[in-house]
């Protein structure tokens, strides 16, 4: 297997770089620049028919903001909706982080996307961000009217951390009965914090998410983890007693990653499980390049690819 040459570059110019590492300064200046990072290496310049920014009820009397992306040429009628959760290890990222993938999303499915502006660790950790995705995903069901979406043509998706949200979310909802998620798509998802594939070991180092950043990540959301059990399926889905009845499932995974293992791992248990799923494999890939589409041309290759397969679920649905 070897490293795509566009996520060398990437990482090399990682290596060569004076600024610390995510994980050697505060949160705060982490999302700074993070949120730096994706505007040098996101899509530039995506059309999108209509953008609306507004603030919906969460949990405990909270406002969660969220962008609604209606695409180019909207077709009349209600739209199939997805929601979107961004990644960042549950500690950084933003709207801002992910408004290109968005876009992207939104043009090619031929639906509206509601992006989700979650809390954020270490400051509201776990199970904030849990509440605060379920929250709007009913928010959205219940409102869809408002906002010109179809509420039996509901999916879920996201990134890293925000792929865990949103397979934590699709079983949270059948288990509660409801509003049904006809598709998820997950891209190189965290899924079960106690995993010890191969991946984690292999790729520990050198590959953008490293062992360092994925603990710096866990002990923002989770503290000392005295008080959670890892095998909570609302933060390790994997773990969860029944895969069973959860809709069409798109699984996204990177070769040089170390949530590549678990990644494939739940895509396997969920297709055992009964459930439709597709898993697309990117052998040279590293964590994060769908959100580097700008300058890796195999993110936006998964994105588009992701796009098809939801918008092939909503015209099933």
């Amino acid at each position: 297997m070897t490293l795509d040459p566009q996520a060398k570059a990437i990482i090399d110019q990682i290596a060569r770089s004076p600024l610390p590492r995510l994980h050697q300064v505060p949160a705060s200046v982490a999302r700074q620049m993070f949120e730096i990072t994706c505007k040098l290496t996101d899509m530039k310049d995506l059309p999108i028919g209509r953008i609306e920014e507004r603030s919906i009820p969460g949990p405990d009397g909270t406002q969660l903001p969220v962008r609604i992306y209606t695409p180019v040429a909207a077709p009349a009628g209600p739209l199939p909706v997805l929601v979107f959760f961004h990644g960042g290890g549950f500690v950084i990222g933003s709207l801002d982080t992910h408004d290109s993938p968005c876009r992207l999303l939104a043009n090619e499915a031929r639906c509206l996307v509601v992006s989700v502006d979650y809390r954020l660790a270490p400051e509201h950790r776990f199970p904030s961000a849990v509440d605060d995705c379920l929250a709007a995903v009913n928010w959205v069901a219940r409102n869809a009217a408002e906002i010109n979406a179809d509420p039996t043509r509901i999916a879920v998706g996201g990134d890293s951390a925000g792929g865990n949200l949103s397979a934590v979310v699709a079983q949270q909802l059948r288990d509660a009965g409801g509003p049904k998620v006809v598709f998820q798509l997950l891209i190189y998802p965290a899924t079960d914090a106690l995993h010890e594939g191969l991946s984690r070991t292999a790729n520990a180092e050198g590959y953008m998410l490293d062992k360092d950043l994925m603990t710096w990540f866990f002990v923002q959301y989770l503290g000392d983890g005295s008080d959670v059990d890892l095998a909570d399926p609302r933060f390790s889905p994997l773990r969860h007693p029944n895969l069973a009845n959860l809709g069409t499932v798109h699984v996204i995974v990177a070769g040089f990653d170390p949530l590549r293992d678990e990644g494939i791992a739940y895509a396997e248990a969920l297709k055992a499980a009964g459930n439709k799923v597709t898993l697309s494999e990117f052998p040279g890939q590293i964590h994060g390049f769908c959100s580097m589409a700008g300058v890796i041309e195999a993110g936006r290759t998964a994105l588009v690819e992701g796009a098809a397969l939801l918008k092939a679920a909503f015209a099933e649905a």
